[in-house]
């Protein structure tokens, strides 16, 4: 009967009875609902503040308004026609461009490496990741300090070979650099655990028959590696493209935007109209335009990842 307690027989040689209990079929009813209660909330506490932020921007809320006005799309329109922002765009771009670009590579060269069965393999790939322990900001300080032209390490190094006393982070094009190189030094054991990993999983069948039949390590990697792994490594460079565009910490920490504007990026700039010059719905609408370019992006980059695993499927294993 249901709600209630009933023995069911066990194996030979097994004394005691278990003792299984029905559960009700209003339990068994509410179950799913239950199991999703976390999701929901979670799902809310991420859409709240994304709506409330969305409201805020079609007012012109400030400190020196305590009474705003309602402005629709004016916020946007005035983001949209400023050149401020067609440069910190720019700025942008190129520093998710140039990042992700250098990070692949050097991740998936450093992936190669390891790839090959040594001790010396195994204990790189334990210190490979300590980079990714550092907070980005704290390791934007530290080479701020190792970049300083006149006590910074990195010039006294350099000095011996005629390259001493250079303005790292000084000049427009140094700080862009500089602040890639940063981010290349944090994140580029990311993409060599993902490449790593997408390299150990890979078939042994199609490299074993190459070999048989003489192919070079050239032809392997071009017709074989490459193909199969480039799923592995798009998902990488999907994750550091997408945290490239949102990048605020790295050049917070080590040039705050400057020399002038040269590492002006969106975040940055958003940071400074809400926070320090105190215009809350003109921030805001920075941060949601690039949260709609990000999007897109996003969304361009998965569909694309999408036909790369189907023609990497079809190929023979």
């Amino acid at each position: 009967m249901r709600g209630t307690a009933r023995k069911v027989r066990e194996e030979p040689g097994v004394r005691e009875a278990r003792v299984v209990r029905a559960v009700p079929a209003r339990r068994r009813a509410l179950r799913p609902y239950l199991l999703i209660v976390p999701a929901l909330l979670l799902t809310g506490g991420i859409l709240y503040p994304f709506g409330l932020g969305l409201y805020y921007t079609v007012f012109d809320f400030a400190a020196s308004k305590p009474r705003p006005d309602l402005v629709e799309f004016g916020n946007y329109h005035r983001i949209l026609t400023q050149p401020a922002f067609w440069d910190s765009a720019r700025v942008t771009v190129a520093y998710a461009v140039g990042a992700a670009a250098v990070e692949t590579v050097l991740g998936v060269a450093v992936a190669l490496l390891l790839h090959r069965s040594s001790r010396v393999g195994r204990v790189l790939e334990k210190i490979l990741i300590l980079p990714l322990m550092i907070a980005p900001v704290i390791a934007a300080i530290m080479w701020k300090l190792m970049l300083q032209p006149s006590v910074g390490v990195v010039n006294h190094l350099l000095e011996p070979v005629g390259l001493g006393g250079v303005q790292w982070t000084d000049t427009p094009t140094g700080a862009l650099l500089s602040s890639i190189a940063v981010d290349v030094w944090v994140y580029t054991p990311f993409v060599a655990v993902l490449a790593l990993a997408g390299l150990r999983s890979l078939p042994v069948s199609p490299f074993e028959a190459a070999a048989v039949d003489g192919a070079g390590w050239w032809f392997t990697f071009r017709r074989l590696t490459l193909p199969m792994l480039w799923p592995y490594v798009l998902v990488a460079v999907i994750f550091r493209f997408m945290d490239s565009l949102k990048v605020f910490d790295i050049i917070y920490a080590l040039t705050e935007g400057g020399p002038g504007d040269s590492t002006m990026v969106l975040q940055i700039r958003a940071y400074l109209e809400a926070i320090r010059f105190q215009r809350y719905s003109f921030g805001i609408s920075y941060m949601i335009v690039l949260w709609a370019v990000v999007y897109l992006v996003t969304m361009a980059l998965v569909r694309y990842l999408g036909r790369v695993q189907s023609r990497a499927a079809e190929v023979p294993a």
